[in-house]
């Protein structure tokens, strides 16, 4: 059973990389607020997303946010191990994830982008070979 909340946790964040396709809007350096912390509600709260819950389990809870037309996964994990081992399997599918201690904003990066303004957190990118000819995605850790 514990294998399989990790993979149904990754799959949630491919079902939304999958819905909300490729962007590539910039990358503006506005001034990032100190990384929030807290429960997956709390940062919903911070954010003001008022989150769909697709997995409430004790390693992991996860949820998808909207923001107008725009969708996101926020997740938050019971350790930092099990946040790591997470972001590791779901960096194969791609995309860009907003990380903060013990959380994780999956999404377009323009979404993870202008969530940072309000949540702080640290960018990074997942696997280039899952984006072919779209995000430019080169695996890197933006800080």
């Amino acid at each position: 059973m514990r294998l399989t909340r990790p993979r149904l946790a990754l799959a949630g964040a491919a079902a939304v990389l999958a819905l909300a396709g490729c962007g590539s809007d910039g990358n503006s350096k506005a001034d990032v607020p100190e990384t929030a912390t807290g429960s997956l509600e709390h940062l919903a709260a911070e954010a003001k997303c008022e989150p769909n819950m697709q997995t409430d389990a004790d390693t992991i809870r996860q949820a998808i946010c909207k923001k107008g037309a725009e969708k996101y996964v926020l997740a938050t994990f019971a350790t930092d191990r099990g946040q790591r081992e997470w972001l590791n399997g779901a960096k194969d599918y791609g995309g860009y994830y907003l990380v903060g201690r013990k959380w994780v904003a999956v999404g377009e990066e323009k979404t993870v982008t202008a969530l940072r303004s309000t949540l702080g957190g640290t960018m990074e990118e997942g696997s280039e070979h899952m984006n072919p000819g779209g995000s430019h995605n080169s695996g890197s850790h933006h800080g």
